[in-house]
């Protein structure tokens, strides 16, 4: 198999719905190039796992010299630092220290524990909005605008701005998927509108939080002063920046794929129904199983390295698969079978190594409390399309719709 046509079969939209006979094929092979340059793929759990945690694996795409390729070429035009997801230590290091004093252990070990009932009013309020109409798409009217409105509240944007930010985000977002026949140029250009717009009020905000600190974290990222000193502004615009793009995309994705692949094994939402702490093996499969991250193609060699006998040389591109390693026999037993009750789940849906999500305590958080309240408050859902129809994005990989019907709400 020569890269280009594995390379379009990757970004191939016509594979969206179900790229995993792909990943079987690509597990064949663990190693792929084709003969004239571009990226190295990699699909298999042990070798995934291992470059991961490898120092001579960057993030830092200056260090990209070999020819490169389409979706490491995506990135976005800002006037904002790059952020800590795309630097090597050891400043990577010293701005995700920094910002996870205001986020998790060891300074705020309960930060996310603490919004739990702040997150159950946000899935009720939005369950109530659903009226009483026998049909939504829990894509626009759920799993989308929940953990946007989330990240508001993290950062202490402002009720009353919400929805100003929420516009903001979904243009962003839209231009992370773009849609076949629409202008490039028209849609860069508005995209880059509201980057600038969000940016502008980030920055009116952090001058605020500055002069009147809050109990929010863009408060303590602003005023923090420990071993590694205060951010800049600038810093901090680019990891607010990156809270609301990576924590809000891989969550909306870990939602919807959760309920649809529900709705594919009835008898695991009724057990979920019944018994609501499933939902922390239930999340955890998910992530295995349909990781809303599918692979990682920001990677470059910064020194010769050899894998499985091939010796991918320094500068080269490489993409990670992830997905592909979740579901590798070599690793996992009956790996293609959606399994709540599996016992040994280490997988790579929040990857590993430095670069692991720095969002996962909370996104699994909002996947459980999600899905439970969706299984508990549906009643006999049903899907109206299946497959429904998916986002453009061969990296972040969910319904763009999931339209269900039921037959009425049970009461909360």
């Amino acid at each position: 198999m020569t890269q280009a046509p594995l390379l379009r079969q990757i970004t191939d939209y016509a594979n969206r719905a179900d790229p995993y006979p792909l990943y079987a094929e690509l597990r064949k092979t663990p190693v792929l190039q084709e003969e004239d340059g571009g990226p190295f793929v990699i699909s298999t759990y042990w070798d995934i796992q291992s470059l991961l945690h490898d120092p001579r694996i960057s993030s830092d795409a200056s260090n990209l010299t070999v020819q490169g390729d389409e979706l490491t070429e995506q990135e976005e035009e800002t006037a904002l630092p790059p952020s800590f997801l795309r630097l090597d230590p050891p400043e990577h290091d010293r701005l995700r220290r920094m910002t996870n004093r205001p986020f998790g252990p060891p300074h705020s070990p309960r930060r996310v524990h603490d919004m739990r009932g702040e997150l159950d009013g946000i899935v009720s309020g939005l369950i109530a909005g659903f009226g009483d109409t026998d049909r939504i798409d829990v894509v626009d009217q759920f799993s989308y605008p929940f953990p946007v409105t989330v990240i508001c509240r993290l950062l202490g944007v402002p009720r009353e701005d919400e929805a100003r930010f929420h516009s903001w985000a979904d243009t962003i977002a839209a231009g992370l998927d773009p849609v076949p026949g629409d202008d490039p140029t028209e849609r860069n250009r508005v995209t880059h509108e509201a980057r600038m717009q969000l940016g502008m009020y980030l920055a009116g905000l952090v001058e605020e939080r500055r002069k009147t600190p809050g109990d929010d974290m863009l408060s303590e990222l602003v005023t923090s002063h420990g071993p590694d000193g205060p951010m800049t502004t600038m810093e901090v615009l680019s990891t607010a920046a990156l809270l609301l793009i990576a924590g809000h995309e891989t969550t909306v994705n870990l939602i919807t794929n959760g309920m649809l692949t529900l709705l594919r094994h009835p008898e695991v939402l009724q057990r979920l129904r019944d018994d609501p702490r499933l939902a922390v093996n239930i999340v955890e499969e998910l992530l295995r199983y349909e990781p809303p991250v599918q692979l990682v193609p920001q990677r470059t060699c910064i020194a010769d390295i050899e894998v499985r006998g091939v010796t991918i040389p320094k500068g080269s591109s490489i993409w990670l698969v992830l997905a592909a390693g979740n579901r590798d026999q070599e690793r996992f037993e009956d790996p293609e079978r959606f399994d709540p009750d599996r016992q040994d789940i280490q997988h790579l849906g929040f990857g590993s190594g430095i670069h692991s999500c720095f969002g996962a305590p909370l996104a699994r958080l909002e996947a459980q409390l999600a899905l439970t309240e969706l299984a508990r408050r549906l009643d006999n859902p049903r899907l109206v399309e299946d497959p429904p129809p998916y986002r453009q994005n061969a990296v972040l990989r969910g319904p763009r719709h999931l339209n269900i019907t039921f037959d009425g709400l049970r009461p909360k």
